[in-house]
């Protein structure tokens, strides 16, 4: 099945691959057959070990071959077609992660294969979910979100074949990213806003430290105090009566709506009762209540620009700029 040639130009590793896909290409192999052995093609072909693993290795990562230990290589796959295979790990999806994972798919070209996953802020599965996967794809893009110690997870992957995504941290400093500095971004949006904020005698930020990063809620009491503006943090609001002059910063959109639902039981007015900023605009906050003020990166640019990375094969960090969109939410 597998004949190398000598002395015609093509690496020895090639050959081996171009067999294996050959085969599967006109039949004699099939999804699920098992591939002659490591050593059998070493022997047979009187090849280094090293050549054979490097051509096991890229078919691997291109998904058409998987190990099964004790037992040998398998072809997983019969679509020859795709050149690489991408690991994507979101923390969740909603209609911005979308956004950027569709911009993603846009603007990688054809025949690489995106696999997504989801880790839901639970670190068991975001190490499980990295480690059954090593050595299974050409690229690995990890959103860390505020996860600690993920790099003892992530530190598992070919340095050069990692780029993390949204919310970096500082034990992934060395690694390529495109991220949002949510310190700065609230900080800085909210002292646009000033003119209009300080009319609110308190600013309260909704915030969940199982999902939200740290740095948006370091960047907002950096702002409530250099104003000096009373404020609080809260992660609910189970059993809170809202009071005229409170001003929310909500990053979740579904205690968006909650706030929404009781501001009306409650018969208070956006704006002139309670001031609302929510993040990541999408198009239904246009519309409701005349309009709900965001702090809104662009997440279509983010995903064509990761795309961009990985095409270039770029060791770069790039921070994704935020802008502020005011509405008669406030």
């Amino acid at each position: 099945m597998i004949k190398i040639k000598k002395e015609i130009g093509i690496p020895k590793y090639k050959q081996i691959i171009n067999s294996i896909e050959d085969a599967i290409l006109v039949g004699t192999l099939k999804k699920g057959d098992q591939i002659p052995s490591i050593n059998k093609i070493k022997d047979d072909n009187n090849l280094s070990r090293d050549t054979v693993m490097t051509a096991f290795n890229e078919l691997k990562s291109r998904g058409i071959i998987k190990s099964i230990v004790g037992k040998g290589y398998y072809v997983n796959s019969e679509n020859i077609n795709v050149n690489q295979k991408i690991f994507l790990l979101f923390d969740e999806l909603n209609s911005f992660k979308e956004d950027l994972y569709n911009s993603f798919l846009e603007h990688l070209g054809d025949n690489i294969q995106v696999d997504i996953f989801f880790h839901h802020f639970n670190k068991n599965t975001f190490d499980k979910l990295i480690l059954e996967n090593t050595g299974d794809y050409n690229y690995y893009v990890i959103m860390p979100a505020n996860l600690k110690n993920t790099k003892s997870a992530i530190q598992n992957l070919p340095k050069d074949k990692v780029y993390i995504l949204d919310q970096t941290q500082e034990e992934l400093r060395e690694y390529p990213a495109i991220y949002q500095n949510f310190e700065k971004t609230i900080f800085n949006n909210l002292s646009k806003a000033i003119h209009l904020i300080k009319k609110y005698k308190k600013l309260i930020l909704l915030f969940s430290e199982d999902k939200q990063p740290l740095p948006m809620k370091a960047g907002f009491i950096d702002f409530c105090t250099s104003n000096n503006m009373p404020f609080d943090c809260i992660a609910t609001l189970k059993n809170r009566t809202l009071t005229k002059g409170e001003l929310y910063i909500i990053p979740e959109d579904k205690i968006l709506l909650k706030i929404i639902k009781q501001m009306k039981s409650e018969g208070l007015l956006i704006a002139e009762d309670i001031g609302i900023i929510s993040y990541n605009d999408t198009l239904l906050k246009e519309i409701v209540l005349g309009g709900i003020t965001t702090i809104s990166t662009d997440f279509n640019y983010m995903g064509k620009r990761l795309a961009k990375m990985i095409l270039n094969k770029e060791q770069t960090k790039i921070e994704n700029t935020n802008n502020l969109i005011i509405r008669s939410s406030i």
